[in-house]
């Protein structure tokens, strides 16, 4: 289907509503929604979170022995993460749909990052209109890390990359997620590409 039609499809949702119910919201709104949000959850001591999960990086990279099987494996269980962290989003939101592609991006990085991170992230378009990319500082998974050279291809933060591609297919939304940039990397910030392969429509069921 064309731009023009993604762009008409509500998303974002899991009720199933009507356009009356769609999301429209500004993004200084959304980052006050992301900042109320992030207020009101549970903290996660940082440090303790970095240590936790590099340890679960080691242990990985130990059984594996192989970069490209981790780095697979870090966004499967990224993505079974999504497809539950999703209904927390939309519960302690308050959101139902966002109107367009454009709204759900912004939706994930003004809210969804700092309410689940805590940091600010911005999102930054392709020229086809079907692609985003999510750039952000201060990832909290990263700290104390240095990647050795012999884990030069690690993508150390591909769990993140699985928990966007899950959440958004909970909620009928196709994508393919890519970490292009790292801190860990040499790069200014870290970043996840974002494209949209499809739109699914809810199938209604029949009293037959």
């Amino acid at each position: 289907s064309g731009v023009s039609e993604l762009y008409q499809s509500p998303t974002l949702s899991s009720s199933g509503g009507t356009a009356e119910g769609a999301m429209s919201m500004s993004l200084p709104k959304m980052a006050r929604l992301g900042n109320s949000t992030f207020a009101q959850m549970e903290k996660v001591n940082s440090e303790l979170l970095a240590m936790t999960y590099g340890a679960l990086v080691t242990t990985m990279l130990k059984d594996f022995q192989d970069v490209k099987i981790v780095n697979q494996e870090l966004e499967k269980m990224g993505y079974n993460i999504g497809t539950r962290l999703i209904d927390e989003f939309l519960a302690k939101t308050g959101i139902t749909q966002c109107r367009n592609l454009k709204e759900t991006a912004h939706s994930i990085a003004e809210i969804g990052f700092k309410m689940f991170l805590g940091i600010n992230a911005e999102v930054r378009w392709s020229s086809d209109a079907k692609t985003f990319s999510i750039e952000f500082k201060g990832n909290p998974l990263i700290e104390f890390v240095e990647l050795p050279e012999k884990f030069k291809d690690l993508d150390y933060s591909n769990i993140l990359c699985g928990v966007i591609r899950g959440a958004l297919n909970m909620v009928q939304i196709v994508v393919t997620t890519q970490l292009t940039k790292s801190e860990l990397k040499g790069d200014s910030s870290s970043e996840i590409k974002v494209s949209l392969k499809e739109v699914l429509q809810e199938k209604v069921k029949s009293d037959d």
